[in-house]
């Protein structure tokens, strides 16, 4: 069911690095983002796969986890993706985007999940340093990365409180907390 689905799919950063991700996987999840709409049927979105293990131990310092969660400096060693997607727009073909770009990238996503993985989409990348490890020419810049993998943590979804904090927390057990606005806050009733 897609609401069981969407449910699972959440923002993972860590993982358990013993579990590979093939290239061939990630084939198949840009597979998903082509059969996706794009705006004007322009398809201007291109993507690096990254699961190579020492392509990804190059990718992963450009970049950052988990802005909220100030004391944690990211995936430790044994806990980091085992793959990557770098989802790009190619300018000779549009520069705005960011629409196709939720769109494959949730897509790739729900399909990561359904395969048992799991992921977070990042834009907090060091994008010139990871062009140039990707050999990428100027006219693909890119938008975001997801950083892939068989997710080893728990993530729960609880509703925000009288505070009205949205951020996301991690407790005492490290147990990973996110709070969402309710339904009746997101449903505008005039």
């Amino acid at each position: 069911m897609l609401r069981d689905l969407v449910a699972k799919n959440r923002s993972y950063r860590r993982f358990d690095e013993s579990v590979p991700i093939s290239r061939e996987t990630l084939v198949e999840l840009v597979e998903l983002a082509r059969l996706c709409p794009s705006g004007a049927n322009l398809q201007p979105l291109r993507f690096a796969l990254v699961s190579e293990k020492q392509l990804t131990d190059r990718v992963f310092p450009l970049l950052k986890f988990a802005a909220y969660l100030k004391d944690w400096a990211g995936p430790a060693e044994g806990e980091r993706p085992t793959a990557y997607i770098v989802v790009m727009v190619d300018e000779r073909i549009k520069r705005q985007v960011d629409l196709d770009a939720g769109i494959a990238a949730q897509t790739m996503m729900l399909g990561a999940v359904e395969k048992g993985y799991g992921g977070c989409m990042m834009s907090s990348v060091q994008r010139e340093k990871l062009a140039e490890l990707l050999g990428l020419p100027n006219y693909l810049q890119i938008i975001l990365v997801m950083a892939l993998g068989k997710p080893i943590e728990q993530v729960v979804v609880e509703d925000v409180d009288e505070s009205g904090d949205i951020k996301y927390y991690r407790d005492e057990q490290g147990v990973h907390h996110v709070p969402k606005r309710s339904l009746k806050e997101l449903i505008w009733e005039s």
